[in-house]
Formats: C-alpha cells, structure tokens, sequence
C-alpha cells in the first residue's frame, strides 16, 4: 500500500478555468478533476479542452490528478477518454482516470483497453458494484476506490441516516475488498459543507473504518478532512515508542515488548511503520 496521502480528495468541475487556478493553492491532498456530474451537458466538449490545458500548463504540486471521465455508456464517455489519451501524450499530467458507475471488471476493460499505462480508479457507487467489489479491486489496473455515496444511497432508496446504516454493508464491503488488493479507498462526500461538526463527525467514522480519506465538494471542508484522517501527535509519538521498544526487545532475543502496559508484538510495529511513513508523506507533501 502506498505512503501517498489522499486524506482530502476534492472534486473540481473540468469547466471552471478559476476554479481549475484556485485549486493549484488548495491544500488538498488530491483532486478530481470532473468532466461527469459538475459539468453540464453543453458544457462537456468544451471541458475536455479547458482541463487539458490546465493539466499542461497548470502546477498542482504533489496533489494527484485524477480526470473523471463520463461514462462509456454515454455519448462523450469514449471521447473523454481518447482525448486524455491524446493529452497525456502531450504533456498533460494525470495520475489516473476515474471511471463513474463501476459494476464489473468489463467496465474497467473497456477503458483500459484505450488509455495504456495510466492508473485506474473506480466510483464504487451502484449496488451490483458493491457485489462485484471485490473482482473490481483485484483487477490489474486499478489503483483506487471513490465511493459514490449519494447514487449508491439513490440505487438502494435508503432512507438518510445521520449514521450511514443503510449504507453500511456496501461500505464495508468496499473498505474489504480495496484492502484485500492493496488498493486505496476513499470516503463519499459530504452533502452539507456548512455543517462542520456532521462533517467531523463522517470524517472520523470513515477513517474508524479504515478508508484513507475523503471526498470533498468545497474547500471548507479541506482542513477537518486532513486532520481526520493524518496521524494524531500522540499516534506518531506512540507509534515511535512502540518501534523502539520493540527492537530493544528483539536485542534481548524477545519477541514482544511492552509500551504503556500493552504487549507490543510484529504486527503492531508493521502499523506503526505505516504510520511513520504517512506522517512523512503528509509532511513532504506541505513542503
């Protein structure tokens, strides 16, 4: 699993060129640069053009580029697709194409099948997705895992839930399968950008459960998310007494150690490692 944060992935629509600029000085983790939903429909053409040039011309630092494309089953889902193919050869930069509505491994084919060498990632957003997650995940060309909260809620006419239960199963069945396969997971968004404290309140469930972040509508919510989901002082401090602790043991020819009144065996220093090395990226990240 990489060291990469992507703590606040933030969906930028493809259209807005100051939207686009505003986001080279948002402190954001990753992006999603979106043809799909925040593009409307006489707009579309026109995006694939205006987000190009900003991929070329455009510095966004360390943040991943991830381009949402329309789906191949819609009249410019192919284009998107030939068109980044096309950008990517000239200069563009994109760390991976985001496929909406992912429900089988031939959804990922399809694309793969146009766009050679570039990362996949797929919106787990449909109930059959949520099925099939765990053949989505161990497909070859996939690197990450959006859930689709608010289509996956519509799909199942769930009611909404301050604590997401009716949408636990698919959650969880994704956060599963995502870990399985040693690939990245992220939260859905959060409707209400004003609401900080319900926002928190996902943030921390969502990292409970194991995702590595969340995606975002607003930079607002950018500064909850980073902290939700980086390692806390008091994690990072345990995690280096743990380790220490842990190789003096090993000097003694034990294979546990003892931290806090806690036995310390392998499997905890391989967390706290991870930890360590997230805390670096997060770090090198902000430099």
């Amino acid at each position: 699993m990489t060291a990469r944060p992507y703590r606040s992935v933030l969906y930028i629509p493809g259209s807005k060129e100051r939207a686009l600029e505003k986001a080279t000085g948002l402190v954001c983790d990753a992006i999603i640069f979106d043809l799909e939903d925040a593009v409307a429909i006489d707009e579309k053409v026109n995006a694939r053009g205006i987000l190009a040039k900003a991929l070329k011309e455009a510095d966004y630092g360390g943040r991943a580029r991830i381009v949402r494309i329309n789906g191949l089953d819609t009249e410019w889902g192919r284009d998107d697709v030939l068109a980044f193919a096309a950008a990517i050869r000239e200069g563009a930069k994109v760390d991976a194409i985001l496929i909406p509505k992912v429900s089988k491994t031939a959804d990922l084919d399809a694309v793969a099948d146009l766009i050679p060498s570039v990362p996949l990632w797929a919106m787990m957003e449909t109930a059959l997705g949520m099925l099939n997650a765990q053949d989505i995940a161990a497909h070859p060309r996939l690197e990450g895992m959006v859930m689709g909260t608010n289509d996956l809620a519509k799909e199942l006419q769930c009611r909404f839930r301050a604590d997401r239960l009716p949408l636990m199963a698919g959650l969880g069945a994704c956060v599963l399968a995502a870990k399985a396969y040693g690939k990245v997971i992220v939260d859905g968004v959060y409707n209400a950008f004003k609401d900080e404290d319900g926002l928190k309140i996902e943030c921390d469930q969502g990292r409970d459960m194991g995702f590595d972040g969340k995606t975002l509508i607003h930079p607002a919510q950018l500064e909850i998310a980073n902290a939700a989901f980086a390692p806390s002082e008091a994690e990072i401090d345990l995690a280096r007494r743990q380790i220490a602790a842990f190789e003096e043991a090993e000097k003694q020819g034990l294979g546990v150690a003892v931290v806090d009144g806690r036995i310390v065996e392998n499997l905890h220093i391989v967390t706290a490692r991870q930890i360590l090395a997230k805390a670096e990226a997060i770090a090198a990240l902000a430099n």
